[in-house]
């Protein structure tokens, strides 16, 4: 499996309007081979932020990379730069080989 991430400093008061705009989009996902599960998460609130990720896991990287290059992927991020004004910075990309899952009832 594959984990891909990316995080995103949301200026303070700008929260709701983050997370709307992940919540109502189509992220196109379901049609993509090799996808597992996306979610959107709310970290710690710093004194200008809030930290946000954004969290994919693939079946393996080479599903991962296909999808950045898909149209699927395109049509999922046409609007994305009308967003900017919410965060500070760019969003910042982690990507992790899975190297071990612990899961209850696994043998």
């Amino acid at each position: 499996m594959y984990i891909a991430m990316n995080r995103f400093r949301v200026a303070k008061g700008s929260e709701a309007a983050f997370e709307q705009v992940w919540l109502t989009r189509d992220t196109h996902l379901d049609k993509v081979p090799g996808f597992v599960e996306f979610h959107l998460l709310r970290g710690p609130e710093l004194e200008d932020h809030t930290l946000y990720a954004s969290h994919t896991v693939w079946a393996n990287h080479a599903a991962f990379e296909a999808w950045t290059k898909s149209e699927a992927f395109r049509a999922a991020h046409h609007k994305a730069g009308d967003n900017k004004p919410l965060y500070l910075g760019h969003p910042q990309f982690e990507g992790f080989e899975v190297m071990q899952t612990v899961g209850r009832g696994a043998k």
